[in-house]
């Protein structure tokens, strides 16, 4: 269905799906594609290529042996992207033989799936790094002691605005995430309920308070069954790519000499002209 007329020719409801799938992400398409203003605005634009490309063959720019290179390289680009995804198509595994295959991946790796030690702390940060700042840091962690309630200082004086809203709740984690003196005292605390010291870091000083603490796990395949799914499917896909490359590219020799003799000639310096077909 045209979705503009011109003089000449229209854009369609079909070009405009075809310039979605060629530029668009998945699950873009359908948000672009149910706004009016977008459609309307893409539909314009092709219009106006659509039109200049057939005022250039007009012209006899089509003709150019490099821009016919260029048409040749997006012709092979489209079908190309084409039949790589019948490949994934005809290629990839039924329902039952991805869950196979994640099951035998699960069983082959399970130190992949391992959880290290996590403890999840609050704290609270005075920024800076000036006598004056750790006096408010010791101060702080004097009135918690004496009663004061934690996650409220947090909220109201925490200069970490992302976790001061949580009441300095910054989650489960496990070593390797946080800078080194902060991982340090936040894995030394043992019970919950227990406080750091002040503790200095480049971003200033902070108190922890440990919430929680869990010893080192291994996932369970259900927790991790659709992450592998999509990367049996995906590892299947691409060796049958990798085959179809392999079968199309048997008996072909690149010519050695002819691509030294064209490297070599970029090599002197910018402005070596090449002379195509030879």
């Amino acid at each position: 269905m045209p979705l503009i007329q011109g003089g000449k020719f229209a854009i369609t409801t079909t070009d405009i799906e075809a310039d979605a799938l060629m530029r668009m992400p998945a699950e873009m398409r359908p948000m672009v594609l149910a706004n009016k203003q977008s459609v309307g605005q893409v539909a314009m634009n092709m219009y106006v290529r659509r039109a200049l490309g057939q005022q250039a063959v007009q012209e006899g720019l089509d003709k150019d042996p490099k821009v016919a290179a260029m048409l040749q390289l997006a012709r092979d680009k489209v079908l190309s992207d084409m039949m790589l995804e019948r490949i994934d198509s005809q290629n990839a595994p039924s329902d039952a033989a991805a869950l196979e295959l994640a099951r035998a991946t699960y069983r082959a790796k399970p130190e992949r799936f391992q959880v290290g030690e996590q403890v999840q702390v609050r704290h609270i940060l005075i920024a800076g790094t000036k006598p004056e700042s750790r006096a408010q840091a010791e101060k702080l962690l004097a009135d918690i002691k004496g009663g004061a309630d934690f996650a409220k200082l947090a909220e109201e004086q925490s200069a970490d605005k992302g976790s001061a809203a949580r009441g300095g709740d910054l989650g489960l984690f496990a070593k390797g995430r946080m800078v080194p003196a902060f991982e340090e005292a936040a894995f030394a605390l043992q019970k919950k309920g227990d406080l750091s010291g002040v503790v200095e870091t480049q971003f200033g000083f902070h108190i922890l308070k440990l919430e929680d603490r869990k010893a080192p796990t291994t996932r369970t395949f259900d927790e991790v069954k659709e992450e592998l799914l999509k990367e049996v499917r995906a590892s299947v896909t691409q060796d049958a790519r990798v085959k179809a490359a392999q079968k199309l590219g048997e008996g072909v020799e690149p010519d050695t000499k002819a691509i030294e003799a064209f490297a070599a000639g970029y090599a002197k310096g910018p402005g070596i002209p090449v002379q195509s077909g030879k």
